[in-house]
């Protein structure tokens, strides 16, 4: 049984001159525990909303999402609150961490939520994930006292201090530089394989889609697999650009 699954599913909206805007058309992805997908795409392309409907945030205007084989459309908001809260982990580009507030009450911040020991020790859960990440020295700081790659770090741990069994990365590099979000999507990698969770990173950078097992583009709505080669050699908008000496 797939994880999360979109069968048919579509999404547009009404403009102000009445006119329908389709921003996803006909998207069918199954992605099963322990999968690592990327789906790259231009800007506006769609792929935030893809996001946002894989995460069960957002609500097709047709089609299906299922979890774990239940339809998600057919669930009530309390219990798909919960459903969303205990196994979705989200990664933003900008952080969202909260400003003045410790790395460490930033990551605790999910365990809120929880029941039981979850909850009574949701300090200790916090600074073992904050460990995990390489900023055990970092419990105290705020953000604003963090280096970009620290933040995101931060915002890992946040995303998976509740172990959950999907992590959505929207453009998890998209405000490091190079060197540093490579390291990130390491950290990133790793500790979804050790956890068995699905990974699925949303990017418009093919070097960063290429560590994924399975990938996609976005086009005019339309989701479409790429070939690895090509990930390698082709950029998000479609221009072809030469692939470095020894990349097949």
């Amino acid at each position: 049984m797939s994880l999360v699954a979109l069968e048919g599913v579509t999404k547009h909206v009404l403009l102000p001159d009445d006119t329908r805007l389709d921003i996803l058309r006909g998207i069918d992805l199954e992605i099963g525990a322990g999968d690592h997908v990327s789906i790259v795409g231009r800007s506006g392309s769609g792929k935030s909303t893809l996001l946002n409907l894989l995460g069960m945030l957002d609500s097709p205007s047709e089609g299906t999402v299922s979890f774990r084989g239940d339809a998600v459309g057919r669930m009530g908001q309390a219990k798909l609150d919960r459903l969303r809260g205990r196994n979705v982990g989200y990664v933003f580009q900008q952080f969202n961490l909260l400003p003045g507030r410790s790395a460490l009450e930033n990551v605790a911040m999910p365990l809120s939520y929880a029941k039981g020991r979850e909850f009574w020790a949701r300090k200790t859960i916090a600074a073992d994930m904050l460990d995990r990440v390489g900023l055990s020295h970092r419990l105290e700081s705020p953000p604003e006292q963090l280096s970009g790659g620290e933040q995101q770090r931060v915002a890992i741990a946040r995303a998976l201090v509740r172990r959950p069994a999907l992590i959505l990365a929207d453009e998890p590099t998209g405000a490091l530089d190079v060197e540093t979000g490579g390291a990130v999507m390491t950290l990133l990698d790793d500790i979804a394989s050790e956890a068995e969770a699905a990974l699925v990173t949303i990017t418009h950078d093919v070097h960063v889609a290429a560590r994924a097992r399975r990938h996609y583009r976005l086009e005019a709505g339309v989701l479409a697999p790429v070939e690895l080669d090509l990930a390698f050699r082709e950029t998000a908008l479609g221009a072809i650009a030469e692939a470095p000496a020894g990349v097949q």
